[in-house]
Order: structure tokens, then C-alpha cells, then sequence
């Protein structure tokens, strides 16, 4: 609650909330909303030259190159691209915490063995590898969301491992130590809490970096495959119809770009109400 009350109190991060919501709301609703069938070719949607038919009358934001209403299709993509957002950040994540505070908790070689590890997957590029992922694998919903968390998790795991190394020295571990209490214990009830706020933060910023890097594989065509519609893959079967069907390029990277400027708002203003450094500073 107090959480919501600061969002409430700074207009850039409600209004970042708020596009959360609502994109949320809309996929969840997208079966009920959508006027059309994502998939289905429509003879009136096309014109008589076979070109796709602009926003407005019974095509809100017009048609695709297939005769596909383009709203209805978007709809259903903002369901596939939030799914693979969340997911993929949701293993990263997880997989970010395990190694972190594994290699912060352990020290000496194993902590070192895994933060080299950390390091060389931080100086390999992110799209490369996750375009040769994909590459090699089949590409569907889930196996872009794998490959997506094994290229985002690295980041997560940086930070933790820092901060876990500053914890292990802190009086209150100490006294836990000497008292007696288990490594299972000190984890999971001592230093495990004071991480999640990094958690929440570090996984609200990363499904907008998702977001986009779902809808790069997609426009590269080695993400989500058609007739599956997502954000991205909407863009790619458009993209030679750049300067004839404008729309088909312009609303769904618009989609993208706000979807990511609101996660991004949304997790800075996380940073400064849950991270205590960071408050008062502007």
C-alpha cells in the first residue's frame, strides 16, 4: 500500500502504471475485445488491388497485408509478448538471485568459478547469443523465452552477488553465525528479504528490455512464428510495406515503445521508493 501511494504521488510513474494496467487488462481481455478473428483472412479487407485497407470503419487501425484486422491481431500479440515478458524475467531473475547469492554467500573458488562464468556471459553480446540460441532451437513462445532469460540473467546476478558480499559482513549475520543458525536459515530469513526489493526493481525494468528483445528476435523472424501474432512478428510481415501501409509498421512499434517507456517508469520509480539510497536523490 505504501508502495502505491508514493507511485500515486509522482505523475510520470502513474502514468506508467497506468499503461501497465491497461495493456494488461487488454490482453488478458483480448478474446472479449477484439472484434475479429487474429487469424482469419477477410475478403472486405483487402482492397481491389489486393492492398491492405487503411484505419477507420469496421478495421479500427486497418488491415494487414492478409486481409487480417490489425487491432484484433495486436490485441492477441500484446498477450504473447507480455507472456514471453514475464516469464522470460521471471527465470532470469530466479536464475540471477541462485547465482548471485550462491557466489556472494560461498566466496572463494566456487564464488569465483561462477562470477567468471557471470563475466563472460556479460562480455558476450545479448542479441548475438540469443539470435544463435534461437537459431539452433525451434523457435515457438516458450523456447524465445528460454533463450531471452539465458542472455538477461547476468545483470541480475552482478548486483545480487554485490550486494549478498556486503551482507555476509554485516554485525547481524555474525551474531546468527555464532548463535549457531544453519546456512539455510541465515539465507533464506536473513539475506534472502533484504534482496527482494532488488528482485521486484530488477524485474519490473527487465520486462521492458523483454518486451523489445522478444520483438527483435520476432522482426528478425527467429522469434514467436506466425500465424502466432506478437508485437515484433507483426512489424517483420509488414516491413516491406513500409511506405504504402504505413499503419502496419507505425501501431505496433508505437505499442512497443510505450509498453517499454511505462515498465521502464514504473521500475525507476520502484528503485527510489524501495532502495533507501536512493531516496532524495532527484
Amino acid at each position: 500500500m505504501r508502495v502505491l501511494k508514493e507511485i500515486c504521488r509522482q505523475p510520470t510513474a502513474l502514468f506508467g502504471l497506468a499503461v501497465v494496467v491497461i495493456v494488461i487488462v487488454m490482453a488478458i481481455a483480448a478474446p472479449l475485445i477484439a472484434p475479429f478473428n487474429p487469424d482469419e483472412q477477410m475478403f472486405d479487407g483487402l482492397t481491389l488491388e489486393g492492398a491492405p485497407m487503411p484505419p477507420g470503419g469496421q478495421f479500427l487501425l486497418g488491415t494487414d497485408t492478409l486481409g487480417r484486422d490489425l487491432f484484433s491481431r495486436m490485441l492477441f500479440g500484446a498477450r504473447t509478448s507480455l507472456i514471453i515478458g514475464l516469464v522470460a524475467n521471471g527465470i532470469a531473475v530466479t536464475i540471477g538471485l541462485f547465482v548471485g547469492i550462491t557466489a556472494g554467500y560461498l566466496r572463494g573458488w566456487a564464488g569465483n568459478l561462477l562470477m567468471r562464468f557471470t563475466d563472460l556471459m556479460m562480455a558476450f553480446p545479448a542479441l548475438l547469443l540469443a539470435i544463435v540460441l534461437a537459431a539452433l532451437l525451434k523457435p515457438s513462445l516458450w523456447i524465445v523465452a528460454m533463450v531471452i532469460a539465458l542472455v538477461n540473467w547476468v545483470q541480475v546476478a552482478r548486483i545480487v552477488y554485490t550486494e549478498t558480499r556486503g551482507l555476509v559482513e554485516r554485525d547481524f549475520i555474525l551474531a546468527e553465525r555464532s548463535l549457531g543458525a544453519g546456512h539455510g536459515r541465515i539465507l533464506f530469513l536473513h539475506i534472502l528479504p533484504h534482496l527482494m526489493p532488488t528482485a521486484i526493481v530488477w524485474g519490473t525494468l527487465g520486462i521492458a528490455t523483454t518486451v523489445l528483445l522478444e520483438a527483435t528476435l520476432s522482426f528478425l523472424g527467429i522469434g514467436v512464428q506466425p500465424p502466432a501474432p506478437s508485437w515484433g512478428n507483426i512489424i517483420f510481415e509488414s516491413q516491406s510495406y513500409f511506405q504504402a501501409a504505413p499503419w502496419l509498421v507505425f501501431f505496433p512499434g508505437a505499442v512497443i515503445l510505450v509498453t517499454a517507456l511505462a515498465f521502464n517508469l514504473v521500475g525507476d520509480a520502484l528503485r527510489d521508493i524501495l532502495d533507501p539510497t536512493q531516496r532524495g536523490r532527484g
